[in-house]
């Protein structure tokens, strides 16, 4: 079974963090991972930097600009990670967007992610029938979970759709805003929450975007099963060393 299923069948609430490779320096992705999982996250996005990231606020942005001057490739993070299944046993997951995926050659791409232990791609600009009708078999064949986004504006049709066609979890975004730019959740959102949670979908979903402490994981999971946190973390590790990681993760959990 993938690693993303079998966390997901944790009975518990699920942390997920998401990072940009390369960021702060270019050589912490490793360290990076490691923190995160000796302190108890359960899922990890990994960010590969893009030039245009259109769903990206300006903290990811920034983060982003930074890696790629910093030297972060696609071909250097793979490097990067090649064993990093001999120490770390979470699920990993790449998100980026489908230009440099389809640079590198995306059959290339899958591959090169089953080979080092990669269980996902979040990839927010791959359209859906896109996706069945030209990528689906190649994510098939490598057995790699790709994980689809709605908003409070996805209607229910394409709602049912996405879980039909989904088998690990869907990310379900707070709003339609840019990641990063929320103070905390309202009532809309909260409804939000509600409303997804009575469609009974199969496919259990994790809340992004706007995740920053304790109180908006609790709300964000009180109906989902779990929750990302991105904009939050990247500020954080601007301003502190990877060795205090901890605090970070533990003023979330505890």
């Amino acid at each position: 079974m993938n690693r993303i299923n079998k966390t997901l069948e944790q009975d518990k609430k699920l942390l997920s963090i998401y990072f940009t490779a390369g960021y702060p320096q270019l050589n912490d992705t490793i360290s990076i991972i490691h923190e995160l999982e000796q302190n108890g996250v359960d899922m990890i996005e990994i960010g590969l930097p893009f030039s245009d990231p259109l769903a990206d606020g300006p903290t990811i942005q920034e983060s982003s600009t930074q890696a790629i001057k910093n030297g972060m490739t696609t071909s250097l993070l793979f490097e990067q990670l090649k064993d990093i299944r001999k120490t770390v046993k979470i699920p990993l997951i790449i998100m980026g967007y489908f230009n440099p995926m389809m640079q590198f050659g995306l059959e290339n791409f899958c591959q090169k992610c089953v080979a080092i232990g990669i269980d996902g791609l979040i990839i927010p600009d791959l359209p859906l029938y896109v996706y069945e009708n030209e990528y689906k078999a190649i994510f098939e064949k490598y057995k790699l979970k790709n994980i689809f986004l709605i908003t409070p504006q996805t209607s229910n049709e394409r709602i049912a759709q996405i879980d039909a066609i989904s088998d690990s979890f869907i990310y379900m975004v707070s709003s339609a805003a840019v990641t990063g730019s929320q103070n905390g959740f309202g009532n809309e959102q909260l409804d939000y929450f509600k409303r997804i949670a009575n469609l009974s979908l199969k496919n259990p979903q994790i809340v992004g975007f706007g995740i920053k402490d304790k109180e908006t994981f609790e709300q964000a999971t009180n109906h989902q099963k779990g929750a990302i946190i991105g904009s939050a973390f990247i500020k954080y590790l601007a301003k502190n060393p990877l060795s205090t990681i901890k605090n970070f993760i533990t003023s979330i959990k505890n």
